[in-house]
């Protein structure tokens, strides 16, 4: 199916749907707000509060696209309490500690964040008395990392070498265990719920400004005008530009609203053979910002990061016809262009707008 056929279809879906989204203030959350407020949804947005005064979220006036409440995810009492408000119907749960490097300086909170934060919200969604489709966020690194070069499936061993991606991991294992304790597909028209299991590869895009990201911290070192050190050149991710993998969840939290039984986990991911190291995507936006330099620096810390990781993406395909659609070099244009042209003016909410018509090939409609 053709995108602007899909763009259609998921705005027929999305308009005026009551969506509960957590996380909203990050990056990923951000360009989700924006999407789904394209599509037509009233959302309700869970999170803490932005870390940077040119956070995306900030810079797009997030708190004019929805009810807003700062909270911590792991205070329970205020997630069950915001979700019950706002009866939802569906839930994107993003909110997380996202960072590797960050795991590893506080692991106490990340478990707590990644496991305890996502039970709340299983919990207080296993509460609400009417329909309700929830898509919980992990990761590509949920996998046990075998630094082989096969693309890893979704019925592939769970594992993860560092806090975050063992956090990650974790959570799965509870999300696996509502899902059978809770909200069983064959008993759908008793409990009315339907949940799925979303892990995406390393997202790129406008607007990110997380610490010991790799386009964040060569954006500083540019803004600097200083040297970008890399830690590990040779390591291949899964690359791809937000707006891939958030197509993919708006697609599947769609088709699983209208049927259940696609409940289940889901890769999303480049296509097979579209890869960077760290030093191509590196070399690759230097040379589309026109500035910025960089040197490989080895981690003194000698903190364990996977050195090869890809995904399979083929169950996305089959079963909920996502492809995706900008190649990786692609995907860094878009984003390195982005940072380049809000540094010279333009406007932060209107670019973002235009990316996501562009995506879905309906720019000037």
């Amino acid at each position: 199916m053709e995108k602007l056929g899909i763009m259609k279809e998921l705005r027929d879906f999305y308009a005026g749907k009551r969506v509960f989204l957590t996380g909203h203030t990050g990056f990923k959350g951000s360009w989700l707000l924006l999407l789904l407020r394209e599509l037509g949804a009233e959302i309700s947005g869970f999170s803490l509060a932005p870390l940077h005064k040119n956070d995306l979220y900030l810079l797009a006036g997030g708190d004019a696209l929805c009810d807003s409440r700062i909270a911590d995810i792991r205070d329970r009492e205020a997630v069950e309490t915001a979700i019950a408000a706002a009866r939802p119907d569906l839930i994107f749960h993003l909110a997380a500690q996202p960072l590797v490097r960050e795991s590893y300086r506080c692991p106490l909170e990340t478990f707590d964040t990644n496991v305890i934060g996502s039970v709340h919200v299983l919990d207080a969604m296993r509460q609400l008395p009417g329909a309700c489709t929830a898509l919980m966020i992990t990761t590509d690194k949920v996998y046990e990392n075998r630094e082989w070069g096969f693309p890893y499936k979704e019925n592939d061993r769970l594992g993860g070498f560092d806090p975050y991606s063992s956090s990650k991991a974790a959570a799965e294992i509870c999300i696996a265990s509502y899902q059978k304790a809770f909200f069983a597909p064959e008993k759908f028209k008793e409990h009315r719920k339907s949940l799925a299991v979303a892990r995406g590869g390393n997202v790129i895009g406008g607007g990110d400004r997380a610490e010991d990201r790799i386009i964040p911290d060569l954006i500083r070192s540019i803004e600097a005008n200083r040297e970008l050190r890399i830690r590990n050149p040779r390591a291949i991710r899964p690359w791809q530009h937000v707006l891939e993998l958030l197509y993919g969840y708006c697609l599947l939290g769609m088709r699983l609203n209208k049927d259940p039984l696609l409940q289940g986990a889901y890769n999303f991911g480049p296509r097979d053979g579209d890869e960077m190291t760290v030093e191509e995507l590196v070399m690759t936006a230097i040379r589309i910002y026109g500035k910025g330099h960089y040197a490989h620096r080895p981690d003194t810390e000698e903190l364990h990061e996977t050195g090869i990781l890809r995904l399979n993406i083929e169950k996305a395909q089959n079963t909920l016809n996502w492809y995706p659609r900008w190649s990786s070099t692609e995907a860094v244009e878009k984003t390195i262009s982005w940072y380049r042209d809000i540094a010279g003016g333009a406007d932060p909410r209107a670019y973002c707008q235009r990316q996501i018509r562009e995506y879905f090939e309906e720019e000037g409609s």
